[in-house]
């Protein structure tokens, strides 16, 4: 299989998560794109960050119905703090990942991506793909890398979080079913 992949909080997941991985997955040939949820974010402060098995439910409902797109709970179960390099070496054997699998890191993250653990390993296990978040031009990473040239859907997790903590509406900016799995268990009010 050919794969690409996604990691991050998703504290919660939204289109804008979706829709770069639809993005990416086809207009670079993917079969599958996997999202991979942290367990502990090392990038993050993670005091805001619901626990794992909140996020990893809502990425499951998130992509329900389309085959293409698979959730991996490998941080998760592994523990503590989540490293990329970690979970890629694990996660390539595990699903017979054929070739370099694409690793896609939005380009808000690339001026602290030298800090990452074992950089220089990582960059070497993956086809580096760097993703729009922002409308910024492109970016000097330092490793050999792809741009995507996504279209940018400008909604951010703290922004959905922001707004349910008001009781302002946040449908159409997230699936349906994870709007209703966050009113189900009344997270971020």
């Amino acid at each position: 299989m050919k794969a690409v992949v996604l990691g991050g909080t998703f504290n919660p997941v939204h289109y804008g998560h979706l829709f770069v991985a639809e993005e990416v997955r086809s207009a670079l040939g993917y079969e599958k794109a996997i999202f991979i949820p942290s367990n502990v974010p090392v990038h993050k402060d993670p005091s805001p960050v619901l626990p794992p098995q909140h996020r990893l439910a809502m990425l499951r409902l998130a992509v329900s119905g389309n085959e293409r797109l698979l959730v991996d709970d490998g941080e998760i179960v592994r523990g503590g703090p989540s490293y990329s390099i970690d979970t890629l070496v694990d996660l390539i054997p595990r699903y017979g990942i054929e070739g370099k699998p694409g690793f896609v890191i939005g380009d808000d993250l690339v001026p602290g991506f030298p800090t990452w653990k074992n950089v220089d390993q990582l960059v070497r296990l993956v086809d580096l793909i760097v993703a729009r978040r922002t409308l910024a031009g492109p970016v000097a990473i330092g490793h050999e890398h792809r741009t995507v040239m996504n279209t940018v859907l400008p909604i951010s997790s703290s922004e959905i979080r922001q707004r349910i903590h008001e009781g302002r509406s946040v449908r159409y900016l997230l699936p349906d079913a994870v709007l209703a799995y966050i009113r189900e268990n009344t997270l971020y009010g």
